[in-house]
This record gives structure tokens, sequence and C-alpha cells, in this order.
């Protein structure tokens, strides 16, 4: 299958997904939209859009952020939606699937930075795709924001923190506020980029500072969304 990343910003790199792909023998295609790339004009060719997070919201204007189009962002994931290709957003990409499919971003009751545990719901523990998560796991967060939720969305996962870290939309769609992707390497290049901000953020309960970050371990985290996309990418071929 060819999978397809927007990428809006170097330091909100694909991380797991991209090894993922490479070692599942997929083709790969990429948006850096902070280099001046354009979107694709349609869904044709893509098989797995995989919209990765930024530091804006789908409320940015192209005049406080000039690479970032959030209406042609939703547009491109509308297309892919309605073209029947799987969909993954992750932390402002998962806001955005919300906000294509008519469901307006939040904000999160907490800011969350670092490794802290997501509690799977009933209808998480039941979806087959999940299964492998049991009743939860410690995953990677970055955000401020959540994603909308349509009449037909299912929130699958949740955090002390936020309501709403995995939702799905549809059998082949789904929005990730975590970030099960990171890698030790994705967030030296994320506190590198939030050096100033981090020291300020001491106050609150769900955000870590750089020592701790370093020192946490993803593989058990990158290994449980790998299993998700070979099963997501098996319902994709059915």
């Amino acid at each position: 299958m060819h999978v397809h990343f927007v990428v809006h910003e170097s330091f909100e790199a694909p991380g797991a997904f991209e090894t993922w792909a490479e070692t599942r023998g997929h083709s790969t295609g990429f948006s850096r939209v902070y280099l001046g790339d354009t979107l694709p004009q349609t869904s044709d060719g893509i098989d797995l859009l995989i919209v990765l997070g930024g530091p804006q919201s789908p409320a940015t204007t192209t005049a406080e952020c000039p690479h970032f189009d959030a209406a042609a962002e939703k547009t491109l994931i509308a297309q892919c939606v309605n073209a029947g290709k799987a969909v993954v957003g992750v932390c402002l990409g998962s806001q955005l699937i919300g906000e294509a499919l008519g469901a307006e971003f939040g904000h999160s009751p907490e800011k969350e930075i670092g490794k802290f545990p997501i509690v799977m719901t009933e209808e998480g523990r039941h979806n087959a795709k999940f299964s492998h998560f049991g009743d939860g796991l410690a995953v990677g967060h970055w955000h401020n924001d959540m994603p909308g939720l349509t009449p037909q969305a299912k929130v699958l996962a949740y955090s002390e923190g936020c309501p709403r870290q995995i939702v799905e939309y549809s059998n082949l769609v789904y929005g990730f506020q975590c970030h099960m992707e990171f890698t030790a390497e994705v967030i030296e290049l994320l506190i590198k980029a939030a050096e100033q901000e981090l020291p300020t953020l001491t106050s609150h309960r769900f955000v870590q500072q750089p020592k701790l970050l370093r020192q946490h371990d993803f593989s058990e985290m990158n290994q449980k969304l790998c299993e998700f996309l070979d099963k997501l990418a098996q319902a994709y071929k059915q």
C-alpha cells in the first residue's frame, strides 16, 4: 500500500509510523508543508493518509502560519474518507479529521507533555484493532487540544488529563490525540523546539521536563502502534 504523510514541522517527525511503513515494504510519500511541499490534489494513489501533529490548531490561519493551510488539509482528509481510504491523524491531525467530518475541535482539560497512561473504554476493549492494548498502556503526549466528536464517533481511550485520546470515526478512520509514534530521536527534536517553553510549565501536573522525557522507553507503545497499523491495513484490503 502507499502511505502518504502530511508533516507540519521538522520536529513533529513520523517516528514509528515511518518505521512501520518501511519494515512492511509500503511505499511512502511526504508533504512536508514546513518546507513548502504541496498537498496531494486528490486522494488518487493514496491508501493510507497519516496527518501528523504540530504546534498549530485547526483554527490557525495562514496569516498566522503561512505554511499551514487547515482548510486545504481538511479537504484532502475529506476526499480520502469519501474515497474509502484509511486515514490516521495524530494530535493536530486528529483534530483536523474531526473538523473535516464536521466536528469542531476542543481544548483539553489539561496540557499533557510526557509519557502517561491511557485507559481503554469499553468500546476500545471490544474493538478488534485494539484488542492487544489490553486495559490500557503508557504512551507519549504533547498537546493542549483534543479532537471533536461526530455523532458516529467512538472514544476508544482516555487519560486522566484528556477524555479523548483515541477516537474511531469509522472502520478506517482514527484520531490519536496521544503520540504513540514517539522515539528517542523525535523526543530530542521536540525538546529542542520547546526549550524556552518547557521551563515555564513546571506547575502543570501532566508536563514532564527534559531529564525525565529522555529516560522513557517508547518501544512497547511503538510495537502496539505497529500492530494496530497492521490490522488497519488488513481491514483496508478487505
